[in-house]
């Protein structure tokens, strides 16, 4: 019975007999450097990683069940972390810091090729790293354990996600230097022939974007049918004869619908071209990421630009 009970930061904790979906009371409760990780409640399917800065909180969904939740610690002022859409470039287990004297970084999972990762370390209670997201050693341990490389990392702040970030050439320029037409529509898959899917739409922009393994493969104009006001972030729990089944999933200040099974009214207020639609049905698979957001993806909120990160670049 051992193996079925969920693993609890800071093993003299107590464990329930049952396993039970961290909800937000269990949430609240959790101390620095404390963490849930109950893998059973859905032992098999694609991984999603949501922070929250403002509640320095990790949450891990599988296939949408929220399967662990960890307090963490991210950038001190000077060195915020940075909010938005991130994909794992590389993962080791022994990594050192080349920016800061070497610091160990056990079980490191990056990010950003300028530094910004996800790592064990020490949790104060408060935000304290230089930009990267400090997790317990063993949360630490166990996230590696189930990560792949591609997979999406959501970043959110007051649940704002402005950018996307690696993001090659988002409305950047064109083959001639000119700005890419925001009526443009493109779709090249064998860009990124594998690998997880995430799809961000704008509001702002009137865009979305649809990456593979991190890299853009499509974008398209998009129409969004009455008012667009909070962040959204979908998974994509099953595929059947009955069409494409999305689950919300919860950030923090959202109450009550984590789970909500998104209808058919509700996925028609996204009006986006039928060929665009068509082309991206074929890609789709359990487990795919889709975020909505009222904001630009070409501006952060602080009015710098995008940055774009080159997801082939060498450490």
């Amino acid at each position: 019975m051992a193996g079925l009970l969920p693993f609890i930061g800071r093993a003299r904790a107590a464990q329930p007999e049952t396993p039970a979906p961290p909800g937000p009371a269990g949430r609240r409760a959790l101390r620095a450097g404390e963490f849930l990780w109950l893998p059973e409640l859905s032992p098999e399917g694609p991984i999603l990683l949501v922070v929250s800065i403002r509640a320095q909180r990790a949450i891990v969904y599988r296939n949408g069940v929220p399967i662990g939740i960890s307090t963490v610690s991210t950038g001190k002022e000077g060195h915020e972390t940075p909010t938005g859409v991130f994909t794992i470039l590389q993962k080791k287990v022994d990594h050192k810091s080349s920016l800061y004297n070497d610091a160990p970084m056990p079980f490191m999972q990056r990010l950003t090729w300028d530094g910004i990762a996800l790592h064990a370390g020490n949790l104060p209670g408060y935000p304290a790293s230089h930009g990267c997201i400090r997790l317990p050693m063993e949360f630490a341990r166990a996230l590696y354990g189930v990560t792949s490389l591609g997979m999406t990392v959501v970043i959110a702040g007051d649940q704002s996600v402005p950018r996307i970030a690696p993001s090659p050439k988002f409305l950047d320029s064109g083959p001639d230097g000119d700005a890419e037409a925001l009526d443009a529509t493109t779709w090249n898959p064998d860009a990124a022939p594998s690998g997880p899917v995430s799809i961000v739409v704008s509001g702002a922009d009137a865009r979305i974007v649809v990456l593979r393994d991190g890299v853009r493969i499509g974008t398209a104009p998009v129409r969004i049918v009455g008012d667009l006001t909070d962040m959204g972030v979908f998974t994509l729990s099953r595929v059947d004869t009955e069409g494409f089944h999305w689950l919300q999933l919860e950030l923090p200040g959202q109450v009550g619908v984590a789970g909500h099974a998104v209808t058919a009214d509700e996925r028609g207020r996204l009006q986006i071209p039928s060929a665009f639609q068509d082309a991206l049905r074929t890609i789709l698979q359990p487990g795919a990421t889709a975020i909505v957001t009222p904001q630009s993806l070409v501006s952060a909120s602080s009015g710098q630009k995008l940055v774009v990160i080159d997801s082939e670049a060498d450490e």
